[in-house]
Order: C-alpha cells, then sequence, then structure tokens
C-alpha cells in the first residue's frame, strides 16, 4: 500500500550548506511511501565543466519521484537546466537547455566493511535524514556537456593569424612564406623573400 507524503515535508535543511539538500525524514524506513519534488532549486557552484556550465545560483528545475524502498530512498526523474560558456570557435557566447535523466538509491547504511573501494565510492548515504541531490545531478549534467560547445555546427570561427570572424570574409587568409628563407625579409626587404620563395617553387 502505497503512502503519500505532504510536499511541505520536503524542505531544505537548515544547517546543509548545499542548495539541493533535501530532508525525507517522513519516508525514511517507511518502505512504500512515497513522494513527488517538482520545485526549482539554485545551482551550486563550479556546475559544469572547464568551458561551459550552469552558473552558480541560476534555476535547477527538479521533476523527481523519491520512493523510500527496503534499502534507502529511490530517486528518479527529469532535471533540467540552462547552461551557459561560449563557442570553442569564434568565442561568441551561447545559451543552450539540458535536460538528463536520473535514477540513484541512497542507501540508510553505508556498504559494510569488506566491499571494494569503487563501490563504497559510488554509494550514496542518508545522513540525518537527509539527501544531497548535489552530487548525483553534476555528475548526470556535467556528462551531457559538451566539451567543445559551438553556436552552430557550420561556424567559421577565428583566423588563428589575425582573430578576424572567417565568415565576415570568406577568402581570408595570410600569405605563408617559407620559414627557412624568412631570414632573406630582413636583409633584402619582403618582396625579395617572396620573389626568393616563388622562385625556388617554380624550380
Amino acid at each position: 500500500m502505497s503512502v503519500t507524503i505532504s510536499l511541505q515535508e520536503f524542505i531544505i535543511k537548515k544547517d546543509s550548506s548545499s542548495p539541493l539538500a533535501v530532508s525525507v525524514r517522513e519516508l525514511a524506513k517507511r518502505p512504500g511511501t512515497m513522494d513527488t519534488l517538482d520545485e526549482i532549486r539554485p545551482a551550486p557552484a563550479n556546475f559544469g565543466n572547464a568551458v561551459v556550465g550552469v552558473p552558480e545560483g541560476s534555476d535547477i528545475g527538479l521533476d523527481l519521484r523519491l520512493e523510500s524502498v527496503h534499502d534507502g530512498i529511490l530517486v528518479s526523474g527529469v532535471v533540467s537546466a540552462e547552461a551557459r560558456g561560449e563557442c570553442s570557435r569564434c568565442l561568441d557566447p551561447i545559451d543552450f537547455p539540458v535536460t538528463v535523466d536520473v535514477q540513484e538509491l541512497y542507501a540508510f547504511e553505508p556498504m559494510p566493511e569488506g566491499q571494494s573501494q569503487d563501490e563504497v565510492d559510488e554509494q550514496y548515504v542518508l545522513e540525518n535524514d537527509l539527501i544531497d541531490l548535489e552530487s548525483v545531478l553534476r555528475d548526470a549534467v556535467i556528462t551531457q556537456l559538451p566539451f567543445q560547445p559551438v553556436c552552430r555546427e557550420d561556424c567559421q570561427g577565428l583566423c588563428s593569424e589575425c582573430g578576424a570572424r572567417l565568415e565576415e570574409d570568406l577568402d581570408h587568409h595570410h600569405e605563408v612564406l617559407d620559414p627557412r628563407w624568412s631570414a632573406l625579409s630582413g636583409l633584402f626587404g619582403s618582396d625579395a623573400a617572396h620573389q626568393t620563395t616563388e622562385t625556388r617553387e617554380e624550380r
């Protein structure tokens, strides 16, 4: 038999430093009870990779189901946010939505001794009837973020020599002299070096 708990029971614990911490006191060790969590929470700091991420304090939408099972609290649902960064080609600012599915079990008790370190590291445990969603959501969202975001797939980017925007001048290019003859430009001028390079190419 399923028992529904009032949403007011899911509150941020006052002494928690994480904006994604949730109290599950009324669900703890009561298998069969469940509730939904439909809220907007502020994003914590460093919620992204080196080039793109969810800005600190911006909205993270939580549409989650919390179920008390025999071993802990099963959290499942959808998380949405708005990522911000810059195009890896032209460096223009970009914003795009991120939506991910999550499912994780928060155990009532830590694993007994003798378990492998990998298993222990992957386990999430309730602490003082509190689950902290930050680590789970951070892993879920960050793995969906591109390491080389682009403003659009056909972005031409910037010239590596002068930084000019290539899409504004499709014929943009720089004359590249043979570096073995570059010293001649200082002795005879750039024209002489260019002529020397052309003569060598004709041969």
